[in-house]
């Protein structure tokens, strides 16, 4: 039997406008055999708790450029815990200071990959923790 590929929803939050690294990312996902669905700009974190419902997605990631991760995460496992759907594998890229990494880590988020990450650093991440959610 085969199994499914790993399902990836990447959202931009917030008020961020810059997306050329979550499409990089998202070419480097599809090439490494992953589905991946791009949300475009500008999403609520309310559309992206339901879209990564509706998309049946394991792994939920968030670009971030912005500068509000801390508070976007925050208010995002909220909302999954809510809608009793914080059993993805949550991952965080973007501008992210190292002092900040703790503090997601905390929040619930699964793996930070600050601008710069090497494709295949991220892409193994996901292959090696993916398993944690589908069991």
């Amino acid at each position: 039997m085969q199994q499914r590929r790993i399902r990836v929803l990447l959202a931009k939050p917030g008020l961020d406008g810059h997306d050329r690294g979550a499409k990089v990312v998202a070419h480097a996902l599809r090439d490494a055999g992953m589905e991946v669905i791009y949300t475009g700009l500008h999403q609520t974190v309310q559309s992206i708790v339901n879209q990564t419902i509706q998309e049946d997605a394991d792994v939920l990631g968030l670009s971030i450029m912005s500068g509000a991760h801390v508070p976007i995460v925050r208010k995002l496992m909220t909302a999954l815990q809510a809608s009793d759907s914080e059993q993805r594998l949550i991952l965080v890229g973007g501008v992210i200071p190292q002092e900040d990494i703790p503090v997601l880590k905390e929040l619930g988020v699964h793996g930070v990959f600050p601008g710069g990450t090497p494709f295949p650093e991220f892409v193994q991440f996901i292959k090696e923790h993916v398993s944690m959610i589908r069991a």
